[in-house]
């Protein structure tokens, strides 16, 4: 019998090991806590002034032209809520004035007419930016906290703004993280922390928290509404890090640290989400998905369009028609894909700012344009009708002064405007096409076409 060996077991121990490359863990994210605007200015209001989100007191029902607040001095920073406004100013106050039916206002309103008139918040620190929503409003102190206040809402009425129900003062949100911005939806509040992590708070009903489900955003689940009035982090598969959030009435966008692709999530009826191909097709987003829009500096937008402001100073449109809130022109159709508005193309515009249906450009040389709807005057045009150009505001209170900011709510919309005895020229027109930016980048809330 021949003399055979046996082979003897290979263990994996003695099979030659192979070392896997590793990949270079990815640096950590610290981002700094912004720094409060520098130019101060005078606030003024148009619109409506039923609840007293005006400020100009309780002898004033509406104003067609923007109006100054005499009272309030020094401010920086200006946000229009649905029926409630905020002002910050340069030593990191926060006065507010209107709606405070459901806390939105931040403090006693108990005396006769407080709401009318612009009146402090008591803060524990100094802020550096404010936000606000329908019924909420929220602010970002220099250390790093965010507190809130108000109620959120959804189809059912009042959620709370925590699990606790309505704060009638400032509450500190995620105490144990530092939070570098923050943006107001209609009843969501989106935050960044300084790790570049995604947080969101809020209804849910159209996806705008992207990381609830449908069932889960009408409070069914077995979390009931703690998933929804807790800030939790929204899951960003594609994003390590994120280093740029924006808020409308119904969505949230975000902006990849690395790749600077922004995504975006929640009510896509009419397409304001900007998202390529057969996704447009999709009434509402629940989770992030990437959108065609590209180098972009600021996103706003209302209940059922978009406004982006490019790295190159001009202003892109997607979304709805009605009421003119494209700036497209009366003969337009609905835009769905990002559409560069052709008459501020001569301009270099600085800034934009939403309401609920209304838009403004603010140029680099101080002037503003406002266009969309403007039945309640929130247009600042002087006139209840709508507007579907772009139109350059004027009057006593704007000829000679440079615009800062400009911002919407529901029914009115503030301004912040700046002395100045030498305002530049602004540039004579050139001809610039209506075009598709493809690849390049009230109304329902149930995904239908009815008002």
């Amino acid at each position: 019998m021949p003399n055979i060996k046996k082979r003897q077991a290979v263990s994996k121990n003695d099979e030659p090991q192979t070392k896997k490359a590793r990949l270079p863990k990815a640096k950590e994210l610290d981002l700094p806590v912004p720094q409060r605007p520098k130019a101060e200015g005078n606030v003024l209001s148009c619109g409506m002034n039923e609840v007293g989100q005006l400020g100009l007191g309780e002898d004033v029902s509406q104003k067609t032209r923007p109006s100054v607040l005499s009272d309030l001095k020094n401010v920086v920073d200006i946000r229009a809520g649905g029926m409630h406004s905020l002002c910050l100013t340069s030593n990191g106050e926060v006065w507010s004035f209107g709606c405070n039916d459901e806390g939105a206002l931040g403090r006693d309103t108990s005396e006769e007419g407080a709401e009318f008139t612009a009146g402090k918040v008591d803060l524990r620190g100094v802020c550096v930016k404010i936000s606000a929503g329908d019924s909420h409003s929220a602010c970002l102190l220099e250390d790093g906290t965010i507190y809130a206040w108000g109620s959120f809402r959804d189809s059912h009425g009042n959620m709370g703004l925590t699990l606790e129900g309505n704060k009638r003062i400032p509450v500190a949100l995620l105490p144990d993280v530092k939070v570098v911005d923050i943006a107001s939806g209609a009843d969501h509040l989106v935050i960044l922390s300084a790790q570049g992590k995604l947080y969101t708070v809020g209804c849910g009903e159209q996806g705008q928290l992207g990381r609830v489900t449908f069932r889960s955003a009408s409070g069914d689940s077995r979390r009931g509404k703690s998933e929804l009035l807790k800030p939790e982090i929204v899951p960003t598969r594609k994003s390590r890090f994120i280093d740029g959030i924006w808020a409308t009435n119904f969505c949230t966008f975000y902006r990849d640290h690395a790749t600077q692709k922004i995504f975006g999530f929640g009510l896509n009826n009419h397409n304001q989400l900007a998202l390529p191909g057969k996704d447009r097709d999709k009434t509402l987003l629940f989770r992030p998905s990437l959108t065609e829009m590209k180098e972009v500096k600021t996103i706003d937008g209302g209940q059922n369009h978009t406004l982006v402001l490019t790295q190159d100073n001009q202003c892109y449109v997607v979304g709805r028609k009605e009421y003119g809130r494209l700036g497209l022109g009366e003969d337009s159709e609905d835009a769905t894909a990002l559409t560069r508005i052709s008459n501020l193309g001569k301009y270099s515009i600085e800034s934009i700012g939403c309401g609920d249906n209304q838009s403004f450009a603010v140029t680099s040389h101080g002037t503003v344009f406002a266009w969309g709807m403007g039945d309640c005057y929130q247009l600042g045009l002087g006139s209840d009708e709508d507007s579907a150009l772009p139109t350059q505001l004027t009057g006593a209170q704007v000829n000679g002064k440079r615009v800062l900011r400009a911002d919407g709510g529901g029914q009115h919309s503030l301004f912040l405007i700046q002395e100045s005895s030498a305002k530049a020229t602004e540039p004579k027109e050139k001809s610039v096409p209506v075009e598709k930016r493809n690849g390049t980048g009230g109304d329902d809330k149930s995904g239908n076409n009815s008002k």
